[in-house]
């Protein structure tokens, strides 16, 4: 099913700062839009605020059309990689994959293992995450982003700690979640990943876009 989202003249306020200025943009089903600005200009606040993690000060989101009130029900599944993403160190990969999937409870250990297979990672590795490098934790992120095979994937910095294998892997996985009709907003100071993945990108600065462009032909991985 196709699903379009649209912010229209969104703002954020934190304090007395603006971080999100009249922000416009439509996303549709099947594409990848890619975010790119420095630390701090404001890429990760338009995540959050297409997850419904924060509430716009002025303007709206509209999902399919209807305009989605912060804290109600989210009407898409959404898989997200944010800053500062959570793991239990105590436990291993694939306990962690299948505490989070018991709180939907829509996914089962078959699931669980491919999505850790996907990623390069063993299901059946008994270390715990606290043993694990930063590459085979980002990969573990991104399992759990998705093993539930989300309606949206919203990924902050996705290829972040990876070694060239990782990235082109995590690469490919993204491009073949478009082709299965995901719509995936990544935010990301990388230009080579938004230049190989992006249909569309955004460049933000403090708080504002810049520049919207389309992508021509990507590049193979």
């Amino acid at each position: 099913m196709k699903h379009t989202i649209v912010l229209n003249n969104v703002s954020k306020q934190i304090k007395d700062v603006e971080i999100l200025k009249d922000i416009n943009v439509k996303l549709e089903t099947g594409k990848v839009y890619g975010f790119i600005g420095k630390n701090g200009s404001g890429k990760t606040m338009i995540l959050r605020l297409i997850a419904g993690l924060i509430k716009a000060d002025k303007g709206e989101m509209q999902i399919d059309g209807k305009a989605v009130e912060f804290n109600s029900r989210y009407p898409l599944s959404v898989g997200i990689i944010i800053e500062n993403a959570g793991l239990y160190r105590e436990f291993t990969g694939k306990e962690n994959l299948r505490f989070l999937a018991s709180i939907k409870g829509i996914i089962g250990e078959k699931e669980i293992e491919y999505a850790l297979s996907r990623v390069g990672l063993d299901p059946n590795d008994k270390r715990t995450v606290r043993k694990y490098s930063l590459g085979m934790r980002q990969r573990l992120i991104f399992a759990q982003a998705i093993m539930e095979k989300p309606d949206i994937l919203l990924l902050d910095e996705p290829t972040n700690a990876l070694d060239k294998d990782g990235v082109n892997l995590i690469r490919k996985i993204i491009l073949e979640e478009k082709e299965r009709g995901t719509l995936i907003c990544l935010a990301s100071h990388n230009e080579e990943d938004i230049g190989i993945l992006c249909d569309e990108t955004y460049k933000i600065e403090t708080g504002k876009i810049l520049k919207h462009q389309y992508s021509g032909e990507q590049n193979e991985i």
